[in-house]
């Protein structure tokens, strides 16, 4: 399959109850686990811990169904909105949220995040943080002026987005268009989190190959801070999880501030 036939997420959507048990499970022939549930959670553990990166609002806009990024910051905001622009991540997410019978088991991805924090606290109460928090679930268009068209969004204290921008991203002209849209929602001194699968040209969601931007790391430091921000943590880390599923060589952690 060539680049031009792969599938767009945002227009054509997966299976996300399949894309968690392939990228984000803990079935012994998942090979990602230091990749993308390790990685994300130890470096949002560490930005989050010194206690200065907190508020009202926090947006997530991020791939899929993925809650696992959402424990560390759920201690330091009091809403959470979770936007997709996919109907059916919505649903799965909201299986989850609402402890229906069915929903993803996150509890391997819980008791990584409890052990890097190093509390003891119940893994129930942990997620049931990010429920409490995560009231708000909507769909949204990132293409349009206002992607929440007619609701207006409160000013974000701090923004989270993991893996959507690869996704949707056709060019990197698209990625800097899509950065800039989401960096307006922010408050002035406000904080960005970007977590990115670099120098990836697709992934796999059962029998289809969906379309990945090519970028590496400094393309990302550079666009940021052309879009007014002062990074606070850049870190990247050797792609182990080695599958014909995904051809990602590394994944990046950033952690921005937007100027005042």
């Amino acid at each position: 399959m060539d680049s031009g036939s792969r599938k767009l997420y945002h227009k054509h959507g997966f299976d996300s109850r399949q894309f968690l048990e392939l990228y984000f499970s803990d079935k012994p022939d998942m090979v990602f686990e230091e990749d993308f549930l390790i990685f994300p959670i130890e470096n949002f553990v560490k930005a989050f811990r010194p206690g200065h990166i907190r508020g009202d609002v926090l947006l997530d806009l991020s791939l899929g169904s993925l809650v696992h990024h959402l424990y560390a910051p759920s201690e330091f905001f009091k809403h959470i909105i979770i936007l997709k622009v996919r109907d059916r991540c919505i649903l799965e997410l909201k299986r989850w949220l609402n402890t229906r019978t069915g929903a993803f088991e996150w509890g391997h991805a819980t008791k990584i995040h409890v052990d890097l924090e190093g509390k003891s606290i119940e893994l129930q109460d942990k997620e049931g943080k990010v429920r409490e928090a995560a009231q708000h679930v909507a769909k949204c268009d990132l293409n349009k002026e206002n992607i929440m068209d007619p609701v207006i969004l409160p000013p974000a204290d701090c923004i989270i987005s993991v893996a959507l921008l690869d996704a949707i991203s056709k060019d990197k002209d698209d990625y800097i268009r899509y950065l800039r849209k989401i960096s307006q929602l922010l408050k002035p001194g406000g904080h960005l989190m970007l977590v990115g699968v670099l120098d990836e040209t697709y992934f796999t969601v059962g029998k289809d190959k969906f379309h990945a931007l090519t970028y590496d790391e400094d393309f990302a430091r550079k666009t940021l801070v052309a879009e007014g921000f002062i990074i606070d943590i850049c870190v990247s880390k050797k792609a182990t999880g080695i599958s014909p599923l995904v051809d990602h060589k590394a994944v990046l952690f950033i952690s921005a501030h937007k100027e005042k």
